[in-house]
């Protein structure tokens, strides 16, 4: 195990040569590629991964407290697979096709220009977050807590009262039709 604070790591290929499992503090990912790679049993804390491809890497055990993500490609990764407890981040313009967040504690986190479709949000917790402009086609949340999330400006989603906890969650009178698509009704 390697700890590593305050550096950047630039343009580097993590497929071939994994990253060390270690701690990395402050740390700076730029156009990265882990895809496909291992970042087993590592700690990430106030580290900013930008412009990466992390698709489909094994985070299995890893800790991200703090971090942020921007415009990060992130398809299919299994952030419930990482360690659940302190788990902060933030996502802004990032790629999140088919990666699950299944009973993810994540309150209070910011998702920006996200595209999230058929990213599986059931049973997690996501009291108090923030989606602006994303993008859920396919999403699923089932038994997910929104409470007090806001949704005004994202789209494409489909999510059933009946099935969430939706308590003073917020939504836009334009994409409102989306609490109602199990009723099979038209809207106009």
């Amino acid at each position: 195990m390697v700890f590593i604070e305050d550096k950047e790591f630039k343009d580097q290929n993590f497929t071939v040569t994994f990253l060390k499992r270690g701690e990395y503090d402050y740390c700076t990912f730029k156009s990265c590629n882990f895809s496909g790679s291992k970042m087993l049993d590592s700690s990430f804390t106030e580290c900013v991964f930008e412009d990466c491809d992390i698709s489909l890497a094994n985070i299995s055990n890893s800790s991200f407290k703090d971090v942020t993500f921007k415009n990060c490609k992130l398809q299919g990764l299994r952030f419930d697979f990482c360690n659940k407890l302190l788990f902060s981040a933030e996502f802004s313009g990032c790629q999140l096709k088919l990666s699950s967040f299944f009973k993810l504690p994540m309150k209070n986190t910011s998702f920006r220009n996200c595209i999230l479709h058929d990213a599986d949000f059931a049973e997690a917790d996501l009291s108090g977050s923030i989606f602006s402009e994303c993008d859920f086609n396919g999403a699923i949340f089932d038994h997910t807590i929104l409470e007090k999330t806001d949704f005004r400006s994202s789209f494409n989603f489909s999510i059933d009262p009946e099935n969430n906890t939706l308590k003073k969650t917020k939504f836009s009178k334009e994409t409102i039709s989306g609490l109602l698509d199990k009723h099979n009704i038209t809207i106009e």
